[in-house]
């Protein structure tokens, strides 16, 4: 089953991996996209491992 990712979620991995490229990446970036996969993960009731797999390849891999 493909998982639904919202585009505000999508919207900060792409920043934060845009940060990691640049070697640029803050705390405060990482934190905020995990807490939102987490606040996501519990909306959908899907598990936190299988929004942040789906998020990684739709941002890094496509």
């Amino acid at each position: 089953m493909a998982v639904e990712l919202p585009d505000d979620l999508v919207e900060l991995e792409r920043c934060a991996w845009t940060a990691i490229q640049a070697g640029t990446l803050t705390v405060e970036t990482a934190v905020a996209v995990q807490e939102r996969i987490r606040e996501y993960a519990a909306e959908c009731g899907t598990p936190r491992l299988e929004i942040e797999t789906a998020l990684k390849r739709a941002v890094r891999y496509s």
